[in-house]
């Protein structure tokens, strides 16, 4: 067994372990450290996966209680088996993770289970899992540590009573009240499944709207539509603390700008304030490494930090924290290393969030647009006039396309709507290409479908839409 290797990858999630085999399909040899037991990092383990498995889950339960009926189908009363859904989850969690694993394997990465580190540039400790050390020589590092969950100064996450969302993941059954501590996208999901499953949900989120870096128009819509479907929400507001006895939860806020304090009861709270750079015993300031204020790794425009021969990529860098952005650095990353010329488009990273409806977006939003002085043209079609949607009973939401004024170029997009997730490819791959409106415009799209809505934005930029 060798020691020596041309790129050793520290965190085997979504960005190590993509980085770790197109590395390998290079010619390179690649070693991938991770110290959690098992592949897929955060995304597959406690956050992505997971939270997908029990939103449709959850979405599935709705729709036999609340929307069958309308098609004619009569289900009776559904119940919840919590403990078979958690079973459910856990076992497409461990196929995904074993997945990866093979994937390593087949490509001749090894996988090294233990805490990695770097004494020296060129070296990797590990703290072996099993036990024992072991040390790397690496004519290459990558950092792919991810992110942990962030916390509230004073608020202690116990997993029990006060959960993170790893903790809202396995609860042992549904509450009654649910107060979730931020309007994000991880506090809308998972608070989107237990209040499907029968739980009341608070949010109260500290800005003036729940997703705020989110297109302005896109974000109201949907708190109106989370609204409609039982969600209460206090804007505005900071929480000052949690008290809690064996059985309840009193959370106090008060507004942002100060005021009087308010308190509601509940017997769970989800803190979903955010996530952070995952950095901890690294030893990257010992070796060298320049961190920013916010605790991420600094970068060049080739993912090389501060030091030669290291490189940092996904959750530890700038940029937003997702999954896909991650896989496309790590694949960008693995290819700089091996001599090509690696590159990734942060114009067009989709997002989404995965609630009922769900909320996509890429690119630009008409805030961003209107502080950077563009001049832009506003399509937008509403899936109350698109005919698959109609059918579907499923009419919540719009699709909105931004374009330049002068050069119909697309600037960004966004949607709230059913499948929105899946729609906002077409739109990604506009956006990495430079397409314009009008070629979505004259793109040919199959009829009956929800993209329909997507061609008919598009020709709304111009004003000729045809169903609208």
């Amino acid at each position: 067994m060798s020691d020596n290797f041309d790129v050793v990858i520290i965190g085997g999630g979504p960005g190590g372990y993509v980085a770790a085999i197109r590395a390998a399909q290079l010619g390179l040899s690649v070693a991938c450290v991770e110290m959690r037991g098992a592949l897929g990092g955060t995304c597959l383990n406690i956050g992505c996966m997971p939270s997908k498995a029990l939103l449709h889950a959850s979405e599935l339960f709705e729709e036999a209680g609340h929307g069958m009926e309308k098609f004619g189908i009569k289900c009776g009363k559904p119940a919840i088996d919590i403990a078979r859904l958690m079973a459910s989850k856990d076992e497409t969690v461990k196929a995904l993770t074993d997945g990866v694993a093979f994937l390593l394997k087949k490509n001749k990465v090894e996988y090294i289970e233990g805490r990695g580190s770097i004494p020296a540039a060129g070296s990797v400790n590990v703290a072996l899992t099993a036990g024992g050390e072991r040390m790397l020589a690496a004519k290459n590092i990558v950092i792919a540590t991810g992110s942990d969950v962030a916390t509230l100064p004073g608020i202690d996450i116990d997993e029990k009573q006060i959960v993170s969302s790893t903790g809202a993941l396995s609860l042992p059954k549904v509450p009654k009240h649910l107060v979730v501590i931020g309007g994000g996208v991880i506090g809308l999901e998972l608070g989107s499944v237990w209040k499907r499953l029968g739980a009341d949900v608070t949010v109260i989120e500290f800005m003036d709207r729940i997703t705020p870096e989110m297109d302005g128009e896109v974000s109201k819509t949907f708190a109106r539509i989370l609204k409609k479907q039982g969600f209460t929400f206090n804007l505005k507001s900071k929480v000052t603390g949690v008290k809690k006895t064996k059985t309840t939860l009193t959370v106090t806020f008060e507004p942002a700008a100060g005021g009087e304090a308010k308190s509601v009861k509940c017997d769970r709270v989800l803190v979903a304030v955010g996530r952070k750079p995952y950095t901890e015993g690294l030893g990257l300031k010992e070796v060298g490494v320049n961190m920013t204020d916010r605790g991420q790794v600094e970068i060049d425009e080739h993912f090389q930090t501060s030091v030669k021969g290291i490189y940092a990529i996904g959750d530890v860098v700038r940029g937003a924290m997702l999954a896909h952005k991650a896989e496309d650095e790590g694949t960008a990353v693995a290819e700089i290393i091996a001599g090509f010329a690696g590159h990734v488009n942060y114009d067009a990273i989709p997002g989404v969030i995965y609630t009922m409806p769900e909320v996509a977006s890429v690119g630009k939003s008409e805030e961003a647009l209107k502080a950077d002085g563009v001049a832009y043209t506003v399509g937008k079609f509403p899936f109350t006039a698109n005919s698959r949607a109609k059918v579907n009973r499923q009419t919540d939401g719009f699709v909105k396309i931004l374009s330049c004024a002068a050069s119909d170029k697309i600037l960004g997009a966004h949607i709230i709507g059913a499948d929105a997730g899946n729609m906002i490819a077409e739109l990604t791959l506009a956006v990495e290409k430079g397409l314009t409106a009008e070629d979505i415009a004259y793109c040919c799209h199959a009829h009956p479908t929800e993209t329909e809505a997507v061609r008919e934005a598009a020709m709304a930029t111009d004003g000729r839409a045809v169903h609208m």
